[in-house]
């Protein structure tokens, strides 16, 4: 889909938004193990903003953010089926998803997902657990989802948007180099051999408020360099500390208003601390807050800090194109002593999965202890996590390119564009220093993930930089790059000279 309209028209928005938490018990998504929860923390939840430019569905964009670990290509194309069959006169690519990546959300991965990942099909896992089946809840979320979807597009009316940039500290860089040349994924700092941290931090909070016919205040989309996995490996299903800040927004600003939050590059970014632990951890007993709590509050400051200004310049008439393509990115190369390596280590968690699963069907009382599958399924990720680098390295033989599904919308002077990846940081930088936009929103995991580190990244190596866990390196993430900018500035080509195309 290419809408390379420019013509300004009056803006019409919907907002809705859905409960997508699971009913029954799920296998959480993010670490490298099973983790069957255990209850209900706090609710998952889907926000959709719909944008259209006039009663024409062209350029039209449907935004959904979903408080899961990533937004996977099946439950984003069963999305788009429901949606497309009740609103025919939309493009399937204007809806678009991304998730907010925590770690405490279903699993929504089934096994066609992992299969055009990796290059070939690999169970997704061999031991029975008492959850709910991926695909089943896919099948569920994904009819909840595309019901907010429908009801925002069609519920949408006259609307006039502010934009704004503001500060917060959330992410921070959570790679640690070493004086031998290698880094870490959360290393320890408190080493003699530590070096420095590996990248650097954005601390941009960028946000789009809209407002109804009257002026009152409707929704907030929050942008920030930070995935929500402040709590990655608890048992207890939870939208993280985007559920706090949903919360904290509403207190100050409006029960009714609606947040939709969005990730920026950050695939070496988290919202925890490499040293002055203990500091932080003194400070939030003062202030009698948790990190969670802590980080909305920040959010939420930095919001109230930026509305006043924005709300007195918001306009109700604007340019809004919206450009969807499948871009082909480069494969990582894998070397042969990369998959050598890799088998080996796949061979001996081969052989401990089997060793513990030999146990447990031999032991079946086992099963009846707390987290009995932990060890074991550990071991099956080990094994899955390892062997997966020969499958990749065949299909980039095969298949040196992957297609990665890539957005851009412009509103405005505004500019939201989107990759599949948790993408480092340093590409986010290099997208919006080169834009030509007034303001920048990028959004990562509007698809189904793996890391894409950079060329000083991968020369680290470890979790995040290794074929492992990437599906692209430093070539493709370079063409990431100059594809979005290239589309990013396609939107602005026909601006007139003197760049008054929002009002």
């Amino acid at each position: 889909m290419n809408c390379a309209a420019s013509e300004v028209l009056p803006l019409r928005v919907g907002w809705a938004e859905v409960d997508i938490t699971p009913e029954e018990p799920v296998n959480l998504h993010g670490q490298l193990r099973a983790r069957v929860s255990e209850g209900v923390l706090d609710p998952l939840t889907a926000t959709v903003l719909a944008l259209a430019s006039g009663e024409d569905a062209t350029g039209a964009a449907i935004l959904v953010s979903c408080d899961l670990c990533v937004a996977a290509d099946s439950l984003r194309d069963a999305v788009r089926a429901e949606v497309a069959s009740a609103c025919p006169e939309l493009a399937a690519e204007s809806v678009v998803l991304n998730a907010t990546h925590t770690h405490t959300g279903p699993t929504a991965f089934v096994p066609e997902d992992l299969s055009s990942r990796d290059g070939a099909e690999f169970p997704a896992d061999e031991v029975e657990l008492p959850v709910m089946a991926a695909a089943d809840y896919v099948s569920w979320a994904a009819g909840r989802i595309a019901g907010a979807a429908i009801e925002a597009w069609r519920t949408r009316s006259p609307a006039s948007v502010g934009y704004g940039l503001g500060q917060a500290v959330v992410g921070r860089n959570r790679r640690v180099a070493y004086r031998d040349g290698s880094s870490r994924m959360y290393g320890d700092t408190s080493q003699e051999t530590f070096s420095h941290v590996e990248g650097w931090e954005d601390h941009d909070l960028n946000l789009l408020a809209t407002y109804d016919a009257g002026g009152a205040l409707t929704g907030l989309v929050v942008n920030v360099a930070c995935p929500s996995q402040l709590a990655e490996a608890h048992y207890l299903i939870s939208a993280d500390f985007w559920h706090d800040v949903r919360v904290e927004l509403r207190q100050r600003l409006g029960a009714g208003i609606f947040i939709l939050p969005q990730c920026s590059a950050a695939g070496d970014q988290s919202p925890r601390r490499l040293w002055g632990k203990a500091a932080e951890k003194r400070m939030l007993r003062l202030s009698g807050r948790s990190a969670r709590a802590e980080i909305a509050h920040r959010i939420a400051d930095a919001v109230e800090s930026v509305l006043p200004h924005v709300s007195g310049d918001r306009r109700s008439e604007l340019v809004l194109t919206h450009r969807a393509e499948e871009v082909p990115l480069a494969r990582w190369k894998t070397s042969e002593e990369e998959v050598r390596r890799a088998e080996s280590e796949a061979v001996k968690y081969r052989r401990e999965y089997e060793r513990l699963l030999g146990e447990i069907d031999s032991n079946p009382h086992l099963r009846d202890q707390p987290r009995w599958y932990s060890e074991v399924t550990g071991a099956f990720a080990m094994w899955r996590f390892n062997a997966r680098v020969r499958m990749r390295a065949e299909a980039c033989r095969s298949r040196p390119q992957i297609l990665a599904e890539l957005h851009v919308i412009r509103l405005g002077e505004v500019v939201l564009a989107t990759n599949p990846f948790e993408c480092f940081l340093d590409y986010g930088v290099q997208i919006k220093a080169r834009s030509p936009a007034t303001q920048t929103f990028l959004v990562q995991l509007a698809g189904p993930g793996s890391y894409l580190p950079t060329a000083r990244s991968v020369g680290g190596s470890g979790y995040g930089a290794a074929p492992s866990s990437s599906l692209v390196g430093p070539e493709g993430g370079g063409q990431l790059v100059e594809w979005t900018v290239a589309a990013i500035r396609e939107a602005f080509a026909s601006d007139a000279k003197d760049g008054g195309s929002f009002g």
